[in-house]
């Protein structure tokens, strides 16, 4: 059997849109901005499961609920992908390359910024558990099956304590001169709806060169067609005259 140790006092102590199931699991699954049957995921083994939308905040609380429990070692990331945020990216890049000025390295979302994790609970949640990456599934079955296969190797609780850290949520401090500081939320979103629509542009632009591309096929086509026509029939009344 897996060693197992004791969660946290009180686990899980930051709040959020999340069902808990058995603290001993090995397993945490987040929806992303998928509303899925939480209490399913639960019976099928996890020991917690929920929402996740924003890159920022949401992915502190996720990462704080995970260390503070050693006994997760898996961190199955599915549903549909957070539109702008891009949540599921972030997460994922946080795993893999961390923050750099308080920015999570090489992530695509509009505000992927870390502000109440120190470096050492992100580098817990980097050697505490491995990422599942099946977005986009929302299938119960397909997620179902990976909880159990997660729970079939089950490596044991992570050997190092409970890490709590607090996530301030409301109050900001006052920013010194010179400091970077996240951009506001309403900045961010006009940010995400640009890259959108530059995006959308791009693929209205290709569009357009290829319908015009093939319009120019179809007349040049068309000429080719009549001069292959006319220069047999020329040849026909040639014969016809001999």
């Amino acid at each position: 059997m897996p060693e197992k140790v004791e969660p946290a006092a009180g686990w899980p102590k930051i709040k959020g849109e999340y069902m808990v199931g058995d603290p001993k699991s090995c397993v945490a699954v987040v929806t992303l901005g998928s509303h899925l049957d939480e209490k399913k995921l639960i019976e099928a083994g996890a020991a917690i499961a929920g929402i996740c939308k924003t890159e920022n905040i949401g992915i502190e609380k996720v990462v704080a609920n995970v260390i503070a429990n050693p006994n997760i070692r898996y961190l199955i990331l599915c549903g549909a992908e957070v539109t702008g945020h891009l949540t599921g990216d972030a997460i994922i890049c946080l795993h893999k390359h961390g923050i750099k000025n308080n920015r999570i390295v090489n992530a695509k979302g509009a505000i992927p910024y870390i502000e109440n994790l120190p470096l050492s609970a992100i580098e817990r949640f980097q050697k505490q558990v491995e990422i599942v990456d099946i977005m986009g599934v929302e299938d119960l079955n397909t997620i179902i099956a990976k909880i159990k296969e997660c729970i079939s190797k089950d490596p044991g609780a992570y050997p190092e304590p409970p890490m709590v850290v607090e996530i301030k949520e409301e109050g900001a401090e006052e920013i010194e001169a010179g400091e970077s500081y996240p951009m506001p939320g309403e900045i961010a979103n006009i940010e995400s709806w640009v890259r959108d629509l530059e995006l959308r542009v791009k693929e209205a632009g290709l569009m357009n060169k290829y319908a015009a591309g093939v319009y120019a096929g179809r007349f040049q086509g068309f000429w080719m067609g009549f001069t292959l026509a006319m220069t047999v029939l020329g040849i026909l009344m040639w014969m016809v005259g001999l």
